[in-house]
């Protein structure tokens, strides 16, 4: 009888090993012009995770729990390296990816991935990434192995000139400002940005462009000045936003009204040029407004990483992912890592709605969200909601 018990003992134990981590790998920038991003999403993940499982863990198909550990890589914004990352994460035991930052990198990277599942014919890696930070409109379409948690900026800037245009009747004309060798801020701008200022009334009198590392942006801002428009909207990261903005100020530029990229809605601006910030308009998919939204950042914060609109969407795609994994019955045994990543991959694919720190995220059949948003404004160093359309 006691050899009985020992050896079931012993099998009990053999079967619950494979449930002591289940691995998430997060990739993007953690040096660069745009580490901070990169370094908010890793502090969100793990964050996120230590919540997780501090209340017990991911539930297995056999009835065990499995507690989630994360790592994170730098892909330093680059797409070869970020290709090099991602066949590094599908080379180790991680379920899932969880990346990356930037748009140029995903774009490649979504691009080597299995077009569509089941092709036998396509050899592209069968590895699960859901985005939380690349925004650039359009690209999970990419991939059916790839995923987004990231706003609808189509929709957001809409909504915001068109608000623009009820409050302020009296502006009229629109100078835009681009950071032209950035996948996102480039394509906000020309894709976004413009026809959506255009589509609400105002008259689009032109733009200027700098690159994501210039530092002098003296002709830009005399091209600007020129233009005289009564709204200058800047498609560009917290770096150049700050830069052009000194420069305007040293230039005696004054706008009527300022609007940012929704990147720039971030601690980043604040801290490199929050006074030449003052009333800049920024529409964001977060905002500490609720309870869960201000201890998700209370949370990251302990991690030494800020809470913005990026690294909350890292944060809620923990949560995602948890309720998946046990929807969908992963073992978490390594022998069925491959099918694992397929019912992870399968059971995001399934979802019609999120819960998110700002209420129910929609989800469409290209795997992307739309997620609740609303308008803020740079006031005295802090962001403060200007307004909630929804």
């Amino acid at each position: 009888m006691k050899k009985l018990a020992l050896a079931v003992s012993l099998a009990l134990a053999a079967g619950v090993a494979h449930a002591q981590a289940i691995k998430i790998t997060g990739f993007g920038a953690k040096s660069g012009v745009v580490r901070s991003f990169g370094i908010n999403s890793e502090a969100a993940l793990l964050a996120a995770a230590d919540l997780i499982n501090k209340g017990g863990g991911v539930k297995l198909a056999d009835g065990s729990r499995a507690k989630i550990e994360v790592e994170f890589l730098d892909d330093r914004c680059d797409a070869a390296e970020g290709i090099s990352v991602i066949r590094r994460i599908a080379g180790t035991n991680a379920l899932v990816a969880v990346g990356p930052t930037c748009s140029n990198v995903a774009e490649p990277l979504f691009g080597i991935l299995q077009k569509k599942v089941g092709d036998a014919g396509d050899s592209g890696l069968q590895m699960p990434v859901f985005t939380d930070v690349a925004i650039k409109v359009g690209l999970a379409k990419i991939s059916e192995w790839a995923f987004r948690n990231v706003p609808n900026e189509a929709t957001m800037y809409n909504s915001l000139f068109y608000w623009l245009h009820t409050q302020h009747p009296n502006l009229k004309t629109v100078y835009g400002g681009v950071e032209e060798d950035f996948a996102h801020s480039r394509a906000t701008w020309y894709v976004v940005m413009k026809p959506r200022a255009e589509a609400s009334g105002f008259n689009v009198v032109g733009n200027t462009k700098w690159l994501l590392a210039d530092t002098n942006f003296a002709t830009q801002v005399r091209e600007m000045k020129k233009a005289n428009a009564d709204i200058v909207a800047i498609s560009a990261h917290p770096f150049s936003t700050c830069g052009v903005l000194k420069e305007m100020q040293r230039q005696g530029v004054k706008p009527k009204l300022l609007v940012g990229l929704t990147s720039s809605s971030s601690l980043e601006t604040l801290q490199g040029c929050a006074k030449q910030a003052e009333g800049i308009i920024i529409p964001t998919s977060f905002a500490p407004i609720n309870k869960e939204a201000v201890a998700a950042a209370q949370t990251t914060a302990k991690f030494k990483g800020a809470a913005d609109l990026h690294s909350m969407a890292a944060w809620e795609n923990m949560f995602i992912l948890k309720n998946v994994m046990e929807s969908e019955g992963i073992s978490g045994k390594p022998g069925d890592l491959q099918a694992d990543r397929r019912k992870v991959r399968d059971g995001l694919a399934k979802l019609k709605t999120t819960k998110g720190l700002m209420g129910v995220t929609k989800r469409d059949a290209e795997r992307e969200a739309d997620k609740p948003y609303l308008f803020v404004h740079a006031k005295k160093g802090e962001w403060k909601v200007l307004y909630n359309p929804l």
